[in-house]
């Protein structure tokens, strides 16, 4: 049975860690006339995402019947999910997963990020709520092909964003990540469920200088609720690591405080370039 009896304006936006629920909900707020419900999760969602909706709900990471409870008293009709809330969750013992979401997790036929979301996400479908894509609002957030920073990628640079790109699409394919470290065509790191912020950081262990990150979107990119993202926050780990070049694909990956992140490159010569 569905717990929505009519469409209206409400939105309700399921909120994981970073930046992009809140510039999300900026976006939304401004680009259409909608009451924003956010539902955030304990020790993962910002805590200032509430000054950018008009309500906000807070639940654990395994409290599914209680995420059904505020939909079903809010009557919405329509859901985002942005931001990432980590998979590794899934391993941590202090996380009570109710009932009914340990039987969605025990019935799928693997635990990929994908599989997982992909079943969470029907399965709230299944109740009456439209799931609408997480890039909504946020098209001036996608980076058109070209460099975005003051220096391009040298030649060598170039062909270890293209061995790269292969690499990074073959297991993202499989869903195993989408991010992949180079140096002089060798595979120094390949994401999983870490995130690429870990990644970059063993990169730069092993490469100890000019590491090329790539990261991609699936070939077969679930928009409801995934979408490759970048930030200051990159950037640093980059600066960090040593790495002297992002790939990221064009149109189709997020970037987070533009400015700030394309400034923070300038300043180490960083290339930033969509491919």
């Amino acid at each position: 049975m569905s717990i929505v009896e009519k469409s209206n304006n409400k939105l309700a936006l399921i909120a994981g860690n970073g930046k992009f629920p809140v510039i999300f909900a900026q976006s939304a707020k401004k680009s259409a006339d909608i009451e924003l419900i956010a539902i955030g999760i304990i020790d993962d969602t910002v805590r200032n995402l509430s000054k950018f909706v008009d309500r906000m709900y807070w639940i654990q990471a395994g409290q599914y019947n209680k995420l059904i409870e505020i939909l079903h008293k809010e009557q919405v009709s329509r859901l985002a999910m942005v931001g990432q809330v980590n998979p590794r969750k899934l391993f941590d013992k202090r996380i009570v997963v109710d009932e009914e979401l340990q039987e969605l997790l025990e019935s799928i036929r693997n635990k990929k990020a994908d599989t997982i979301f992909g079943a969470f996400a029907n399965k709230l479908e299944e109740q009456g709520i439209e799931i609408i894509n997480s890039t909504t609002y946020m098209k001036e957030y996608l980076p058109r092909e070209g460099v975005l920073t003051k220096r391009a990628p040298t030649q060598e640079e170039y062909e270890d964003i293209k061995f790269g790109r292969e690499t990074a699409k073959a297991i993202a394919n499989l869903d195993i990540g989408q991010t992949v470290a180079i140096k002089k065509k060798a595979v120094l790191a390949v994401e999983a469920l870490e995130g690429t912020d870990f990644t970059i950081r063993r990169a730069g262990i092993i490469g100890r200088g000019n590491v090329v990150v790539v990261k991609v979107s699936k070939p077969k990119q679930d928009l409801r609720f995934d979408i490759p993202v970048i930030g200051p926050r990159t950037i640093k780990t980059m600066i960090k690591s040593q790495a002297s070049c992002l790939a990221i694909e064009a149109n189709k990956t997020l970037v987070i405080d533009r400015e700030e992140t394309v400034s923070l490159a300038d300043k180490k010569g960083i290339s930033i370039v969509a491919i």
